[in-house]
């Protein structure tokens, strides 16, 4: 064998097990803190410059809730993109539509309806504040859950599901069942978005934009990384029923490093018995220690 191919082939396999060691670690970590908590929690974590891949329970179907509106948002641009739509056509928002007793910052701030509104501001309402108005809007507009799910499929991330809206959520507690998704899934298609290989330069940045604006789940994947740091996420996040049992609290999203890497990231907390503190504090908690893992790994 050649002797420089033999040096080369020891020392990527030398570098292989040495990144299987560190995220084994950062797994034990994070298994230690989970082993308390009475919640199903599926994660994944992905490199997207170093390929550095972490997971636990990565094919366990999990509700989405908001996190949809990731994929909502996706589809609509995909639209726009298309020529179908565009981000600065006025979309006439009618009383009926903006539905009470719901989250809707969109209602509050146009509590009358009958109001023309920008499609870029409708998808910043439900994507940056998480609006549920906003999200029916939006799918009423492409014409339905169905060809949001039909999209993604489209572009190979099988393991999802859209398939009911979020006046159908409120309607019925087994409803959010329906609209699952997969930590494995999940980071394909963060990833896909990231390498802009769905989108147009100038949707990608558009959504880009609003993500890192996202205003909901301070708690949660942000909330013990160092201040100023860029995350574009979405969260997700269920009630609480009459058994005490929260089905999801869940945050997605793309963190960048200070040396301008980036890793993907999603947390999926469901079945949960604990209250909605401690849900948040398993996210912050590993996402702290996911930080500091890649912050780490370029010290060394």
């Amino acid at each position: 064998m050649n002797k420089i191919f033999l040096i080369t082939l020891l020392l990527c396999s030398s570098f292989t097990d040495t990144v299987f060691a560190q995220t084994g670690a950062l797994k034990t970590k994070i298994e230690q803190i989970l082993q308390t908590k009475n919640a199903t929690v599926g994660l994944a974590v992905y490199g997207l410059e170093d390929k550095d891949t972490l997971s636990i329970n990565n094919t366990k179907h999990f509700p989405m809730q908001s996190v949809f509106k990731f994929h909502i948002a996706l589809a609509v641009l995909n639209e726009v993109d298309k020529g179908r739509f565009s981000l600065t056509q006025n979309i006439f928002i009618k009383k009926s539509d903006l539905l009470p007793d719901t989250w809707s910052p969109l209602r509050e701030d146009y509590p009358n309806g009958n109001i023309n509104v920008s499609l870029a501001k409708i998808l910043g309402y439900t994507v940056s504040q998480s609006d549920n108005n906003g999200c029916d809007i939006l799918l009423r507009l492409i014409g339905g859950e169905k060809v949001a799910n039909r999209y993604l499929h489209s572009i190979g991330i099988k393991d999802v599901a859209i398939v009911a809206n979020e006046e159908a959520m409120h309607k019925d507690w087994n409803v959010q069942f329906l609209n699952w998704t997969t930590p494995q899934a999940t980071i394909a298609l963060l990833k896909k978005f990231y390498e802009r290989k769905m989108l147009s330069q100038k949707s990608h940045d558009f959504l880009w934009k609003i993500m890192v604006e996202t205003s909901t789940g301070k708690n949660r994947i942000k909330a013990q990384l160092p201040s100023g740091t860029i995350v574009a996420h979405k969260t997700g996040t269920s009630g609480t029923n009459q058994a005490g049992i929260t089905s999801a609290i869940n945050d997605i999203g793309i963190v960048t490093l200070p040396n301008g890497k980036h890793f993907v990231i999603c947390f999926y907390v469901a079945n949960s018995r604990e209250n909605e503190a401690t849900n948040e504090k398993i996210i912050a908690d590993i996402s702290k220690l996911t930080w500091d893992y890649f912050v780490g790994k370029t010290k060394k």
